[in-house]
């Protein structure tokens, strides 16, 4: 995974400023270039973009480990210990989950530690990590 290259990801909102505050304030995502419009940030080292839109859809679900797991969703697989960092700030900050914070796989190929939430507009996040990253596309 050396030579990967950083992807960019753009997302509707329906309320530009609460959901820039959200991943400015609360994900602390340094914000880049922007307009009235839209908003650029860098996201673990990747380009995420809002986008301001008059309508979104509903994200729909699938059943996940008897989890309503929302579709679509996204995310970045952090390290153990920033997935940690993460969780405690996001309960700080009084974050509803859809998801709560919780093990998958304990013991076994593929151990990872999730979550799910919304942003202000209504677009899911999960972030997870893995015990061991050489996992990450094991069978």
């Amino acid at each position: 995974m050396n030579n990967l290259r950083p992807f960019h990801l753009a997302v509707p909102v329906k309320d530009l400023n609460e959901t820039r505050i959200f991943y400015r304030e609360v994900m602390g995502f340094e914000e880049g270039r922007s307009s009235d419009r839209w908003v650029d940030f860098n996201f673990y080292g990747h380009q995420f973009v809002i986008h301001m839109v008059d309508e979104k859809a509903d994200a729909e679900v699938n059943p996940v480990d008897g989890h309503a797991v929302p579709v679509p969703h996204f995310g970045v697989v952090l390290s153990w210990g920033d997935w940690e960092k993460l969780s405690e700030r996001l309960k700080a900050a009084d974050i509803h989950f859809i998801i709560e914070p919780y093990i998958r796989f304990e013991g076994q190929v593929g151990e990872q530690a999730t979550m799910f939430f919304l942003d202000p507009s209504g677009n899911a996040l999960e972030f997870k990590a893995f015990r061991n990253d050489a996992d990450i596309f094991s069978k």
